[in-house]
């Protein structure tokens, strides 16, 4: 006990996050192990899991993918609080989704958490879902270099980092997931503030039935839900 709190202070000392340096992070009901492996969830994200458990016409039951689960919070939180039948949860990163089975094993919530490796969409590719969620990527590298020490010495780059403009991943998740959701199914995505407008530009240009922006607790824009079109 005393090496781990010693260790901690160590890192305290050396200006890592103090997620890091306790190897624990709150995730609205939950308790999660993190470190450099994965973003340190924010409570913004908080908030993208009470749009999609309260989004309209999603009934219990069906499948949940969360893109680019890092630690696994969004995942996890959708099979503790939702009424999913499973949570599929995507991780580019090995070391990542190494951290998201360790958060599985801690949890162990009762509706299964499959976590799959592979890069954006393709690991669902077959799967059929009532909604994919995601808290992408959304900076440009000059926004990156502009952050605190804290996050961008120690937290994962590829986890911040999508593209000239910080839309790379979110317009991938535009053009694909329309084809891997259940007709009214829902897209659920964490945005950069100041990329509302842009984002609902994407949902127009990749034809989804409607598009809303939401504001986060602070006021600002941060969370777009598309909705694909129904079955005709």
């Amino acid at each position: 006990m005393v090496e781990r709190f010693e260790a901690a202070i160590a890192q305290l000392d050396r200006g890592a996050p103090f997620a890091y340096a306790v190897g624990r992070v709150s995730f609205r009901s939950l308790d999660l192990a993190i470190d450099p492996r994965a973003l340190i969830p924010r409570p913004e994200t908080e908030g993208l899991v009470d749009l999609v458990l309260g989004a309209r016409g999603l009934g219990p039951g069906g499948v949940a993918g969360d893109i680019g689960t890092g630690c696994g919070c969004i995942a996890l939180s959708l099979a503790v609080e939702g009424q999913f039948h499973r949570v599929i949860a995507v991780e580019r990163s090995p070391e990542a989704a190494a951290l998201a089975r360790e958060n599985v094993a801690l949890v162990q919530p009762r509706t299964p958490v499959e976590i799959r490796e592979g890069d954006l969409l393709q690991p669902l590719a077959g799967e059929r879902c009532r909604v994919i969620v995601s808290n992408p990527p959304y900076l440009t590298e000059a926004e990156f270099v502009a952050l605190a020490p804290s996050v961008k010495q120690f937290e994962p780059r590829q986890a911040l980092v999508s593209g000239a403009d910080g839309l790379d991943a979110t317009r991938a998740l535009f053009a694909g997931a329309a084809a891997l959701l259940e007709p009214g199914g829902v897209l659920a995505l964490e945005i950069d503030e100041r990329r509302g407008d842009a984002v609902r530009a994407l949902a127009h240009r990749y034809r989804w039935a409607r598009i809303e922006i939401h504001n986060d607790l602070f006021g600002r824009p941060r969370y777009a839900l598309a909705f694909s079109r129904e079955a005709e």
